[in-house]
């Protein structure tokens, strides 16, 4: 599996916990989400929505002129758990390169032991946030 450090380590993190405890950790990961910068709170429609998730789940990427991205997400504090998917992409790729992001193994979340927590809906979501962000990334290379 090709994922940028910080990423790996947080997939090893959730692997290596016990399965009573991955929700709690991912609970954690919802409480780390920074909040969204001006330029984009209460502007939606600076934001992609992922439709096939049941919570509205919004997120940006911004391609910096040194390859590197930045990963804005716009998630409700009601919703912890897709926070803390939120929270989790937000730690292991926010800063990393486009080629790094767009190398990531787009279930790599599968890694993590979390189908043990969370329904098999909230799994299908993450790899949609994956795959949105991964089309964001590339739309913004074709620019």
């Amino acid at each position: 599996m090709m994922v940028p450090v910080r990423l790996a380590r947080i997939v090893q993190l959730f692997a290596e916990a016990p399965p009573e405890l991955r929700l709690q950790v991912l609970l954690d990961y919802s409480r780390r989400l920074p909040p969204l910068p001006p330029r984009f709170a209460g502007h939606p429609q600076l934001l992609e929505r992922v439709h096939e998730c049941q919570t509205p789940f919004f997120l940006a990427v911004e391609v910096e002129d040194d390859g590197t991205v930045r990963l804005y997400f716009d998630v409700p504090v009601e919703s912890p758990t897709m926070r803390g998917y939120a929270g989790i992409l937000d730690e292991g790729l926010n800063g990393a390169t486009t080629e790094e992001i767009l190398g990531v193994p787009s279930d790599f979340y599968l890694h993590m032991g979390l189908q043990e927590a969370v329904s098999p809906l909230r799994l299908w979501g993450m790899g949609a946030i994956v795959a949105t962000l991964k089309r964001q990334v590339a739309r913004q290379l074709r620019v």
